[in-house]
């Protein structure tokens, strides 16, 4: 039988490297071959922020890189730009690396299938001009993802305008009986906060919707049990998440942009159980200097002790209140980068303060923490509703009048979250769900195993 040597591709954001990375140790520890492609800037960072005895060629995964298309020096936040230049220029780079890689193995060595963010879906089109067998991935949730399969629907329909996407008129939304109702002013491209940027978003949407139609197969980062009302939308689609598998293995390569700092762990270990509040808001949200210092002043006066993971690119210089850190110093840790799942896993551990992110999202529920919620960006809305409305296991954080979270909003949601059995009840027998998914005979590990066959028994067909 042939080797497989599965080419996988992300979205060049931390979201999106992450799982896909989580997946490709997996099927690395299950006999495939690895090529991982990021943008050559993100490929910078990923190998810069490895721990130094960390070794790609070990865990059967080769790091490499293609250009997106940009001039160098171009602004690292011009997300519509980046949108752009990824769909114009990214997919021949593709096919050149595959043609190379090709052209320079031998039969057992050549790209057999390519494994593709569903962001990334034009990369499916070029894999089947290649006729290498593709599979899609999606980072995010199926709710989400339901969305975008209505896309044209809703253009036909009226209710979406077919340039920007723009909601002809507010209206709840619902895909099928048993789904979540939902607000079109939530649809994400609509919550960019940049006209340029929601109509290359909404365009990227539609045109990477329709290339991943001709993909052999359909993977997700979610739990079935947890997202089953959806999935009769996507009768094709495997739910793998959470992809938590193995996670306490140093080997393995995380994807993150920023090294992680480990030493946050043996503090944690001093705190006592269920008291620690975990912030960490991903990789691209930014709180301006006054809504740092709120959230700074809130922790400070819950007086419960907190670990908080501030990036550089955060806030400000300099943002802290006046004498913060040396008033906080003996309940705190400020990390610029934490371990997150082992973080989540903790049993110090009371709650997450989270920006809602896909990923985050699903460590949290699979290690049954509470949620507070701080949404910032696009489907981070959604998740909120996820984690609020329909898991009930977190509380949202409401913005005052001058769009700001008071440090009293903050306090107060914290006490009322620490308080709150049902919702600590309600995370763990979530924690349950995720466990026995990713356990053998789940639905996660079971669709993980059915994929790995499925791609043998395609790769032995003449």
């Amino acid at each position: 039988m042939k080797k497989i040597h599965a080419l996988v591709l992300p979205f060049p954001a931390q979201g999106h490297v992450i799982p896909l990375m989580k997946l490709s140790n997996y099927l690395s520890e299950h006999g495939f071959k690895i090529t991982f492609v990021n943008t050559e800037s993100n490929h910078e960072t990923v190998v810069a922020s490895l721990p130094k005895q960390s070794n790609s060629k070990e865990n059967g995964i080769r790091l490499v890189s293609i250009p997106d298309g940009r001039d160098p020096g171009a602004g690292e936040r011009d997300f519509a730009h980046l949108l752009d230049s990824i769909s114009a220029s990214m997919p021949n780079y593709l096919e050149v690396l595959i043609r190379e890689i090709n052209e320079s193995s031998d039969d057992d060595d050549k790209i057999t299938c390519v494994i593709a963010d569903e962001n990334m879906g034009w990369a499916v089109k070029v894999a089947k001009k290649m006729k290498i067998p593709a599979a899609a991935f999606w980072t995010a949730s199926v709710w989400l993802r339901t969305v975008h399969l209505h896309l044209e629907q809703m253009i036909e329909t009226g209710i979406l305008d077919s340039e920007e996407g723009v909601p002809t008129q507010q209206q709840m939304m619902q895909f099928s009986p048993d789904m979540p109702a939902m607000n079109t002013d939530m649809f994400p491209w609509t919550l960019t906060g940049d006209s340029i940027l929601q109509k290359s978003f909404f365009r990227s949407i539609r045109s990477n919707t329709q290339d991943i139609k001709d993909a052999d197969w359909f993977l997700c980062n979610s739990v079935y049990e947890l997202e089953k009302p959806n999935f009769p939308l996507n009768k094709n689609l495997l739910p793998v998440g959470p992809l938590l598998l193995a996670a306490d293995q140093q080997e393995q390569l995380s994807g993150n942009f920023l090294a992680e700092d480990s030493t946050c762990l043996s503090w944690l270990d001093q705190q006592p159980a269920r008291s620690v509040i975990y912030l960490a808001f991903g990789s691209t949200t930014i709180l301006n200097k006054h809504q740092f210092h709120e959230l700074a002043l809130g922790l400070e006066q819950t007086s419960q002790p907190f670990l908080w993971a501030v990036r550089p690119s955060l806030t400000d210089i300099d943002a802290y209140p006046d004498g913060f850190q040396a008033r906080v110093a003996n309940r705190s840790r400020i990390v610029g980068w934490a371990p997150q799942q082992k973080v989540l896993a903790h049993p110090s551990i009371a709650c997450f303060v989270a920006h809602c992110g896909w990923n985050s999202t699903m460590e949290g529920v699979a290690m049954g923490v509470p949620f507070l919620c701080w949404p910032y960006f696009v489907d981070q809305f959604l998740n909120q509703s996820y984690i609020c409305d329909v898991w009930k296991v977190g509380l949202r954080l409401n913005k005052n009048d001058g769009g700001i979270i008071s440090k009293e909003e903050f306090i107060n949601k914290v006490m009322a979250l620490l308080a709150d059995e049902m919702i600590r009840a309600r995370a763990l027998e979530l924690k349950d769900i995720s466990k026995k998914n990713v356990s053998e005979g789940g639905s996660s590990m079971t669709n993980l195993t059915n994929f790995i066959e499925s791609v043998k028994s395609k790769l032995q067909r003449p």
